[in-house]
């Protein structure tokens, strides 16, 4: 499958609740400035901003598949790339950084991406010994609601777009891949929306992308409108799957 290519701006407009889950997530590194952070999954560098301001003395490694994305954070990082280095990469496949790292950080991205233990080894391989990854992503029992409005409307809920894992298969991965003190949760975090216009421009722009992707661009508002209509309220339930380990 090609790699989703996001609408960064309409993205960046949208009351996400990313926000406030890539500030906990870095809470998590307890950081302590000076270190260099890997993001897997960076965006439109929405997290690598609270990581800058977290790291006065750091620097961020910030990798993306998405051009349209990584240019959203060079603009928006314009005055401060001086400590960042962009990485535009297919996250599906290892990867190989110049440098070990000192910590890690992925919000949102797991889940996109099909292969958990090449996402985990890559992660172990960058950083140091003694490292913290601190990750989370939608997990297993993420957006049903929008899956079972997907199998009603086209009979197909979407699963081949999505990896949704549990924290038993979660947890062996990250014990392979050679991580230790491992704490793996299933948090659930609905978010609210607007009715009409707000929620079908999330459901466009954040869930629904890699399906509109396929579809001719005549047919894909009608699509998330009908989705929109049978899901009827304006709740994503999101459960989250949030990853705290050290590397070994």
């Amino acid at each position: 499958m090609r790699l989703v290519e996001w609408d960064a701006c309409a993205y960046d407009q949208l009351p996400l609740p990313h926000r406030r889950w890539g500030s906990a997530t870095i809470r998590r590194l307890r950081l302590a400035g000076e270190e260099t952070v890997l993001e897997l999954g960076c965006g439109t560098g929405r997290d690598a901003e609270l990581l800058l301001d977290a790291l006065p003395a750091g620097r961020v490694v910030a990798v993306d598949g998405s051009a349209h994305m990584l240019a959203q954070l060079r603009h928006r990082l314009a005055g401060r790339m001086d400590r960042i280095t962009v990485v535009h990469a297919d996250l599906r496949e290892p990867l190989t950084l110049d440098e070990q790292v000192d910590a890690a950080l992925s919000v949102a991205t797991l889940h996109w991406l099909p292969d958990h233990d090449v996402v985990f080894q890559t992660v172990a391989a960058s950083l140091r010994p003694g490292g913290r990854f601190a990750a989370e992503a939608g997990g297993a029992g993420n957006v049903d609601r929008v899956r079972a409005a997907l199998r009603t409307i086209t009979g197909d809920d979407g699963g081949r777009w999505w990896n949704f894992a549990g924290v038993e298969q979660t947890t062996r991965r990250l014990q392979h891949a050679g991580f230790t003190d491992i704490t793996v949760d299933l948090v659930p975090d609905f978010a609210v929306l607007d009715g009409g216009e707000q929620f079908e421009a999330y459901l466009a722009t954040v869930v629904l992308g890699a399906q509109l992707r396929e579809l001719p661009a005549q047919h894909r508002h009608p699509f998330v409108r009908a989705v929109a209509r049978e899901m009827g309220e304006p709740v994503i339930d999101y459960v989250r799957l949030k990853i705290d380990a050290t590397r070994a």
